[in-house]
């Protein structure tokens, strides 16, 4: 019998390994990636280079991309949601800073039912004048229940300051900006730069289905693309914005930093962790814990296709916005200054590797690791990589890594 008064062994089991995908590269170029489960399920992700990196007008990607399942030539929007129902699948957008990914959910035996349909979203959206009216008038009012939350008009300044306002990654929507886009822009934008880029497929699918898969995305046709070279134009490097009756102040800070394909990529994450990465964190010990000037503080390494954004946020009693961020810059100082105690360094270790274990535990989340590494034109081993160097990362490591990464910041203050 288990005596339950005694805790099972710690087992410390420092390995990762993503499976093995099969990458095809099909005649037209498209990267066509699968991986085969034993489920029968089926999620097949088409993903575009159509992303704000490449918008000619504000908002245009974003737009476009979820009006693309709100009607076909053949179908409305009603009509396509109705169709995918009765089959369980479902069909999922997500517009980014740098690409578009357009996903279908369904069971394996129901993937030959939902396909053409699916395929027909991809090419030939109609954008029905209506559907974008109600899709303009939904993100206007989101924006000004938005633009009221101090979180979140600091978030989009840290950006914009960062970057800069006329830089993709630092631009943001404004009511004119969404009700400046018409139905032809959409058109000609979708016509311009949805073109398959890559592929992922994850499932129990038959050969004659894959088959069919990649004979469809092989004859599609592929347009050029032209790679924006948008460089960062930094604004002010310290900025208050006051909000009449805030009893709270949102503060972010935030600079560039390194990108994945950097070599001191793993011991950043791994510093970044000993910041603010998790509720162990040094800046959750003195800011929440010991000073009790907030709820909740974090950090985090934000890393898009051609930049990366380090931050930090924190929301404070106003009063307390001065001390708040002297202690933020304290911990900073401290990082660069004196080396982690051991403790320390394995405890903020095994929760990282643990964590990256944990995001890895299901074939669909492995799909995800999998899909970062050929976005982004990494090493196939990138992830095996970056576990074994965190292992090896040493207090002396974080240190230098703090003392070139760590400084610069631009801070932003709402409230």
């Amino acid at each position: 019998m288990i005596n339950r008064a005694v805790a099972p062994p710690f087992s410390e089991d420092f390995s990762f390994h993503l499976p093995a995908a099969d990458v095809l590269t099909l005649p037209n170029g498209v990267d066509f990636i699968f991986l085969p489960i034993q489920q029968d399920v089926v999620k097949l992700e088409v993903i575009f280079r159509a992303g704000k990196w490449v918008e000619p007008k504000k908002g245009i990607s974003h737009f476009t991309s979820i009006l693309l399942d709100k009607g076909t030539t053949t179908k409305s929007a009603q009509e396509i949601a109705e169709y995918f129902d009765y089959y369980g699948a479902s069909v999922e957008v997500a517009p980014g800073n740098d690409f578009v990914s357009v996903s279908l959910y369904a069971l394996s035996k129901n993937i030959d039912d939902v396909f053409p349909l699916f395929s027909e979203i991809l090419s030939t959206p109609s954008f029905p004048e209506e559907e974008l009216k109600l899709s303009q008038e939904i993100v206007i009012q989101e924006l000004k229940i938005n633009n009221q939350k101090n979180s979140f008009v600091a978030s989009r300044l840290i950006r914009k300051n960062v970057f800069g306002d006329q830089h993709p990654y630092g631009i943001s929507l404004n009511e004119t900006d969404v009700t400046s886009l018409s139905v032809d822009d959409l058109q000609l934008f979708h016509h311009s730069f949805f073109y398959p880029f890559q592929v992922y497929l994850i499932g129990h699918v038959s050969t004659e289905k894959l088959h069919h898969l990649t004979d469809y995305f092989s004859a599609l046709q592929t347009g050029a693309y032209s790679e924006n070279q948008a460089e960062p134009h930094p604004l002010d490097l310290h900025f208050h914005q006051p909000v009449s009756g805030s009893l709270q102040t949102s503060i972010r800070m935030g600079k560039t930093t390194l990108n994945r394909s950097a070599a001191e990529y793993p011991p950043l994450l791994l510093l970044n962790h000993v910041l603010g990465g998790y509720f162990g964190s040094r800046l959750m010990k003195n800011i929440r814990e010991e000073k009790g000037l907030t709820y909740g503080i974090h950090s985090g390494v934000h890393s898009f296709k051609n930049n990366s954004l380090f931050s930090i946020g924190a929301d404070v009693n106003t009063p307390n916005l001065s001390v708040a961020t002297r202690e933020i810059q304290k911990e900073i100082d401290r990082l660069k200054e004196e080396p982690l105690s051991q403790a320390e360094l394995t405890v903020c270790k095994n929760h990282f590797l643990g964590s990256l274990q944990l995001e890895a535990a299901n074939p669909f989340s492995m799909m995800e690791k999998i899909k970062t590494i050929y976005l982004h034109q990494l090493n196939p081993s990138f992830y095996d990589t970056l576990f074994q160097a965190i292992q090896h990362t040493s207090a002396n490591d974080l240190r230098h890594c703090a003392e070139k990464e760590l400084h610069s910041f631009h801070l932003v203050s709402v409230g």
